[in-house]
This record gives structure tokens, C-alpha cells and sequence, in this order.
């Protein structure tokens, strides 16, 4: 589908290609942003998806902040604090949850 709009696949846009290994620059980066805005967080993972360009990142963070939330207000917590850095991306994945009582 991609190709037929005149668009290359994700995988071929990145300038480089690792697979998904972790430690990029973009990944430390997003995951200090969350840590700012969520500093009562249990867990923060952040996967650079996308091959290592920075397009695509799939997002865990567990955090007290999430208690009593619906899975969509927290997803929308973590978008708002990312929301500078979600201008440049291609996509999104993001899981949260509340630690376990």
C-alpha cells in the first residue's frame, strides 16, 4: 500500500537498520521525558520500533499515577507528556498500567 501511494516502506526510509536491539538516543531521551512526568513509576520501557530512525516507538510505563484511570485517560497522560516528541514520530505504541495492590 505503501509503495502504491509513492511512499517506501517504513523499514526502508530509516537511514539505518539495527533491528530491535535497545539504547538508541531517541529511546534514552522519550524514556527521561516519562520519567519527569511520571515520577511515581514502577517501570518505564521504551522500544525504538521503527528499525533505529526514530519513526515508530512502542511505549510500557507502570505507574501509581494510572490507579483508578481507564486505559484511555492514561494513554492520553502519556501522549500529553510526549506531545512535542509525537510530532516527529510515524507511530505509537503505548501500554500502560497501575502496579498491582
Amino acid at each position: 500500500m505503501a509503495a502504491a501511494l509513492g511512499r517506501a516502506p517504513l523499514w526502508l526510509r530509516c537511514r539505518c537498520w539495527r533491528g530491535l536491539a535497545s539504547g538508541t538516543a531517541g529511546e534514552s531521551r522519550l524514556e527521561q521525558r516519562l520519567r519527569e512526568k511520571f515520577p511515581r513509576a514502577s517501570a518505564i520501557k521504551v522500544v525504538d520500533i521503527s528499525g533505529g530512525c526514530g519513526d515508530m516507538y512502542e511505549i510500557h510505563v507502570e505507574s501509581e499515577e494510572f490507579r483508578e484511570k481507564r486505559p484511555v485517560q492514561q494513554h492520553r497522560m502519556v501522549t500529553q507528556a510526549l506531545s512535542e516528541e509525537i510530532k516527529h514520530m510515524h507511530g505509537l505504541r503505548i501500554f500502560t498500567s497501575a502496579p498491582k495492590a
